[in-house]
């Protein structure tokens, strides 16, 4: 049997559910327990002619233009969990498992095409065509762990949002199919979930699985059941039912409630998997106000707080929630890879270790910091709420450093 998925959560919320004419994205990546995510920002550039971008296990060609993009990624790889780009538009991943083994060959990983689609697709539905293409191309597969002992692969799914519209795109191999959103809550985890409402499919989709021997072509097409492991195609998502309770009030606030809640499953803590990363994104349907994207960058969202970005030229950078960079001498890098394993914990990560500690083992102290981070956390949510809901235009230079100035709060604290 192979292995399970890692179970992780991603939500998008439309008006009516939401509020104030706002998209609400959300993800928790669950990963391997021990591993770090951090948060990087690459600028938008301009590439030559013919140059090629090397991908966490092989390189591609490069397009002339990127996007900037702000991403939340396990430190070891090149692409990412989630994140956004300038255009508002943000993607994540999931890893899936289908009735088809993922490949063990190194090619493009999910979290790869992530970082991809962003980079290179200006909306949604930009994005989903980068994906598809590059799958078709390049192929997905390799490791989907930093882990020497074992190869684990995945097919993948991703959640994939702008002001306007959502898809879900849902992968295995080259083959895929995809269902746009524009209203209600959608939420995907790590099975197949798409049925029959297919709006847009690979060309060579059903003649392939008729020539499986998956589907007679006699009854409706349901990509899940064609694709999915005998008994997977469950519901699984048990956040949704939480944000449709909120009645139109979906904020961001309430896209973080449900990330924390450990009851429903949504936030993981368990023997192999722990959510090690976070984001929520609002993006305002109308355009003339920036997106908010806010990320955790340390791991279980129920005891760390979620910090807010904007995109503005000349953002200014967070060296304290990047991982340290090993170069050409990473042992992801290294054929054979990961031989050994370094210490890719940024500053953030090894402060919140510290304040994790206390909240398991002084509960005294331990609550009345976690107030004090929530305080920290609020105030921030409520600066955020006066900037997209003014009228006058946001002075780039007020929020230039955002990130970094929240980033440095919550490490005082810590210390």
């Amino acid at each position: 049997r192979m292995a399970a998925a890692p179970p992780s959560y991603c939500f998008v919320a439309f008006p009516p559910c939401s509020k104030d004419g706002l998209v609400v994205f959300g993800k928790n990546s669950a990963r391997p327990r021990d591993e770090v995510q951090e948060v990087v920002y690459f600028a938008a550039a301009d590439h030559d002619p013919g140059s090629k971008v090397e991908c966490t296990y092989i390189e591609i060609e490069q397009v002339p233009k990127t996007h900037a993009v702000v991403l939340s990624r396990p430190s070891w790889l090149w692409g990412a969990e989630m994140g956004a780009n300038e255009h508002g538009v943000c993607v994540a991943n999931e890893a899936v498992v289908t009735r088809e083994p993922a490949s063990e060959s190194e090619a493009l990983l999910g979290m790869d095409l992530v970082r991809l689609g962003l980079e290179r697709g200006a909306t949604a539905k930009e994005a989903l065509d980068v994906i598809v293409a590059l799958l078709e191309e390049h192929g997905q597969g390799g490791n989907y762990y930093e882990d020497g002992s074992s190869c684990h692969t995945f097919q993948s799914a991703f959640l994939i949002v702008d002001r306007n519209e959502a898809w879900i795109l849902e992968t295995s191999g080259k083959y895929w199919a995809a269902e746009k959103i524009t209203e209600g809550v959608k939420c995907i985890c790590n099975q197949l979930s798409l049925t029959t409402k297919i709006d847009a499919e690979h060309p060579e989709l059903r003649n392939y699985v008729r020539s499986q021997g998956w589907w007679n072509g006699d009854s409706d097409f349901n990509f899940s059941e064609v694709f999915s492991l005998a008994d997977d195609h469950l519901v699984c998502c048990s956040g949704k039912e939480s944000l449709e309770k909120q009645g139109g009030d979906v904020s961001a606030q309430a896209m973080i409630d449900v990330l924390r809640d450990k009851d429903s499953g949504v936030c993981v803590d368990s023997e192999s998997f722990l959510t090690t990363a976070s984001i929520v994104s609002v993006l305002p349907q109308d355009p003339s106000f920036p997106c908010v994207h806010y990320f955790t960058g340390t791991p279980d969202p129920s005891r760390s707080i979620f910090k807010p970005f904007i995109f503005v030229d000349d953002v200014k950078l967070v060296p304290k929630v990047q991982s340290p960079s090993f170069g050409n001498d990473d042992p992801a890098k290294k054929i054979p890879r990961f031989q050994e394993k370094p210490d890719r914990r940024h500053e953030l990560y090894k402060a919140h270790e510290w304040a994790r500690s206390l909240l398991e083992n002084d509960q005294d102290k331990g609550q009345k910091l976690m107030r004090i981070m929530l305080e920290l956390e609020k105030q921030g949510l409520e600066a955020m709420e006066d900037i997209l809901t003014r009228t006058e235009v946001l002075d780039p230079a007020e929020v230039v450093d955002l990130f970094y100035d929240c980033v440095d709060t919550e490490l005082k604290f810590f210390k």
